[in-house]
């Protein structure tokens, strides 16, 4: 479930889901870049165009092009801040349509496989017209992003 809550404006969305594979598996799958537009929805357009090392480390510079609404195309470019091997990793918004993206990946190894959890405290730009912005799409959209990656990941990896 996705869930999006706000505090002194700045906006949380929080997905917890359970994968049946083992924390190796996971770690690898998503601590490469590459493998983010596999969990992308494809009317996005989504496109590394720089930094998609097979490895990711803190410190990397990773930019894309996308589209978040149709016939609007937007450059993003996020640092991966930290990195704790198998544990988390965190990337963060240089350059994009947010204020503020700050992006926490936490995996914890479990008896059923791993449980995954995103954490994505953001903050969107224009002031009281990009609160009206989040209750009219913003919100919808992501919501759409991230219940698109639970199904994607389901298909891959099971339930």
């Amino acid at each position: 479930m996705v869930e999006i809550k706000k505090h002194s404006g700045i906006y949380t969305l929080e997905v917890l889901q359970q994968l049946p594979i083992g924390l190796h598996e996971a770690w690898e799958f998503f601590s490469s870049p590459k493998n983010l537009a596999l969990i992308t929805p494809k009317h996005m357009g989504f496109k590394i165009t720089s930094g998609d090392q097979e490895k990711m480390f803190a410190g990397q510079i990773i930019s894309y092009k996308l589209s978040p609404l149709p016939g609007i195309k937007t450059n993003w470019v996020t640092e991966i801040t930290h990195v704790d091997d198998k544990k988390f990793f965190v990337d963060e918004q240089r350059f994009g349509p947010y204020s503020m993206w700050h992006h926490e990946h936490h995996f914890a190894e479990n008896e059923k496989g791993v449980l995954m959890t995103d954490r994505v405290s953001y903050k969107i730009p224009f002031g009281f017209l990009g609160g009206i912005a989040q209750s009219l799409f913003v919100r919808r959209q992501l919501k759409g992003i991230f219940n698109y990656r639970v199904k994607a990941l389901k298909d891959m990896f099971g339930e």
